[in-house]
Order: structure tokens, then C-alpha cells, then sequence
């Protein structure tokens, strides 16, 4: 860095970012974990609902969905536009570029594929165990866009998370001089804090695979790849459950 003056500019830019965006999303959700903790009732028994509808009127609800997601998206374009100012081409830095599509591809499939499982299991351990809510993953009414916008909302999860918790945070973090594992640690428990409305066994699964993403990308210096997974662990789990939901008793 270029001073003390730099570093306190890129450190009040992180807190900004995150703050008006998944930092924020952070200390609702532990809000939201701490109302389940006082309800009265087990957390197994309290539901932690992902994509509910915003309004009774189909078409109405459809706007709802479409902006909600652009909206979410721009701090996205914030940190593309902060990191930006430095770089030339930041979509190479973040490894966003198009240049290794097919390996992008099965990378993005093996991590899913590595995170995925194990991860259902985590949960039904933790559901089992009292320390997890049950997680209604998609909860919208019945319509032709609803599977088309389930998987938006999928695309929209993993570009937000993985640009901002990954990418971005992981580049600050390295320009202002931590250490490899401070900046996988601050990486990881971030994931993790925004699933605690979820409770206490998705915290703990989302930090496990934020330790692997923000490491991969430190590694290898490639946000593509962990989009893919996420997208692919999103869909298999909004439209599987909207789809199947009732066959599998879920519903």
C-alpha cells in the first residue's frame, strides 16, 4: 500500500461494501437467529423460508422477484467499479473473464458436486439435532415464471456472494496485508454469519465452504468457477424443491 492514509481509505471502503450489502445481511440474520432462540419453541420446529412471494397478484409478485434481484446486484457493480480504479481489466483480476469457459465449467461442477452432498447431510445432522431450522427453500406460488425465476434468484446468490465474500473481500484484504489465513477466516465466518437465520448448522456449513472458495481463489485466482458451484447447488436445491418438494414429503 501506498501509506497509512490508503489503508484506512481501503479499510472504511470494506466496511462501506459490506455494510450495504451481505455485512448487512450478517447482523439481521443473527437477529433473526436470536428471535428463533427466544420464540419458545425448538429451533427444528421454526421454518427459515428462501424465495416467498411479495404479493398475491402473479404479475405483481413477477416485478417484485425481477427487481429485487437487479437491486441486489448492485453492489456487485460497486466493487467491479471500486476495484476498477486500480486495474485495468478487473474482470481478469477477479477471474470473471471468459477465457478458460469448458475448465471454468468442470471445476464449477466438481466443487459442486464436493460441496453439495455433504452439505445435505450437514443438515439433516443439525435438523436432527435441534441446532437447525427447517429450511423451506423455495415458497412461491404456483406460476409459469416461477421455475425461470428461481433460477435467477440462484445466478443472483452466486454472483453477489462470490464477487463480494470471495473476489472482492479476499483482494482488499490481501492489498491491506493480512495473512492468508486472517483473510480465508474474515471470508469464511462472513458466509457463514448471513445463513445464521437458518441456524447454527448452516452457519457452520457455509464457513466450511467458505474456507475451501475464498482458498481456491486465492490459489488460483479464479471467481468463475465458484459461481458455477454456487449456481449449481442453488438450482439443484430452489427448482428441485419446487419441483419434487411435494413428491419427496418435503413440502
Amino acid at each position: 500500500m501506498d501509506g497509512p492514509a490508503q489503508r484506512r481509505r481501503l479499510r472504511l471502503e470494506v466496511l462501506i461494501v459490506l455494510g450495504l450489502s451481505l455485512g448487512q445481511s450478517g447482523v439481521y440474520a443473527a437477529i433473526s437467529l436470536g428471535a428463533k432462540l427466544t420464540a419458545g419453541r425448538p429451533l427444528a420446529e421454526q421454518t427459515a423460508t428462501l424465495n416467498a412471494s411479495q404479493s398475491p397478484r402473479p404479475y405483481l409478485d413477477l416485478i417484485y422477484q425481477l427487481v429485487g434481484i437487479a437491486f441486489t446486484l448492485v453492489p456487485v457493480a460497486l466493487v467491479l467499479w471500486l476495484l476498477s480504479a486500480n486495474t485495468p481489466n478487473v474482470l481478469r483480476l477477479l477471474g470473471l473473464n471468459r477465457d478458460r469457459p469448458l475448465r471454468d465449467l468442470a471445476y464449477g461442477a466438481g466443487l459442486a458436486a464436493l460441496i453439495g452432498l455433504p452439505g445435505l447431510g450437514l443438515y439433516f445432522i443439525g435438523h436432527e439435532l435441534g441446532i437447525t431450522a427447517t429450511i423451506v427453500p423455495a415458497a412461491l406460488d404456483p406460476q409459469w415464471w416461477t421455475v425461470p425465476v428461481l433460477i435467477l434468484q440462484a445466478v443472483k446468490n452466486a454472483v453477489l456472494e462470490e464477487v463480494i465474500v470471495v473476489g472482492y473481500l479476499v483482494t482488499r484484504l490481501k492489498q491491506l496485508g493480512w495473512h492468508a489465513p486472517a483473510i480465508v477466516g474474515a471470508s469464511a465466518v462472513l458466509r457463514g454469519s448471513y445463513h445464521l437465520y437458518q441456524g447454527f448448522g448452516p452457519f457452520l456449513g457455509n464457513a466450511v465452504m467458505g474456507v475451501i472458495f475464498a482458498e481456491w481463489f486465492r490459489r488460483g485466482g479464479r471467481v468463475m468457477p465458484l459461481i458455477i458451484a454456487h449456481t449449481i447447488l442453488d438450482v439443484v436445491s430452489f427448482v428441485g424443491y419446487d419441483l419434487f418438494g411435494g413428491l419427496l414429503g418435503l413440502k
